[in-house]
């Protein structure tokens, strides 16, 4: 059997915020195309996972490695694994000054040295993707929240990235938006995308998910599949946060 190389290894990943130990002892393997969410209460250090997987926040102890390749303080090194992994934030972080189409060719051209005509076309499917194509020449603040976010999950993909990172990609949305940009996300989680997101979205969790997992105070407590996970979770730290989450 052909041994294949996890998508992204976390193996005893340590983590203090000054004297706040905000990562402890996390351990995650993710193979390529799994899609894994992760939830918990607010604090529990699920931000700062994500954050950590691409260097946003650099991890004191432990060893992360993405795609074989390992994070440390290379640059070089940090700039290959960013190449491979895209990020939605909850704020979308796109250039105000700039068409919706300019932000999308921008890394493209610069970063992958594709000519602009070819990251026009790239972008302009991407745009066709997530069902904004009459958007492209507008601005990002002409635009409602949901076609914003749209626009970062299309940003990412024009740097064709091996992974997805989604840190809470919803939770600056009215809710008649949310739906729009979780059916985006769903649709990659079917096409095979290596995902992590950090959500509450219970509903898309259970249909996008291979894995779950539950932090609390900066530790896994529980992973499992939907399935378990949702109907039997082992902890009852898990069981409450369940109950609190679904009964709203």
């Amino acid at each position: 059997m052909i041994e294949t190389v996890p998508a992204i290894e976390m193996i005893d990943v340590n983590k203090w915020f000054g004297d706040f130990h905000v990562l402890k002892d996390i351990n995650l393997n993710i193979s390529a195309g799994e899609r894994v969410v992760i939830c918990g209460p607010s604090g529990s250090g699920k931000s700062t996972v994500v954050r950590c997987i691409n260097r946003l926040e650099k991890h004191e102890k432990g060893t992360i490695r993405v795609d074989g390749m390992q994070l440390s303080n290379n640059r070089k090194a940090i700039a290959a694994i960013r190449n491979e992994v895209g990020m939605v934030f909850q704020q979308f972080n796109l250039f105000p000054h700039l068409t919706v189409l300019e932000n999308l060719t921008l890394g493209p051209i610069k970063a992958r040295g594709l000519s602009q005509s070819d990251a026009d076309t790239r972008a302009m499917a991407l745009l066709e993707r997530v069902r904004i194509p009459e958007q492209a020449d507008k601005k990002p603040g002409q635009l409602s929240g949901g076609q914003q976010q749209r626009v970062a999950i299309a940003r990412s993909l024009c740097m064709e990235p091996k992974i997805m990172l989604f840190d809470e990609p919803t939770s600056a949305l009215d809710p008649e938006m949310i739906s729009e940009v979780l059916e985006v996300m769903l649709e990659l989680a079917e096409e095979g995308m290596t995902m992590v997101v950090v959500t509450h979205e219970m509903g898309f969790a259970r249909k996008a998910a291979d894995t779950m997992v539950f932090m609390d105070e900066g530790k896994i407590v529980e992973t499992g599949d939907p399935k378990t996970f949702f109907e039997a979770p082992r902890t009852e730290r898990c069981k409450q946060f369940l109950d609190q989450i679904l009964s709203h």
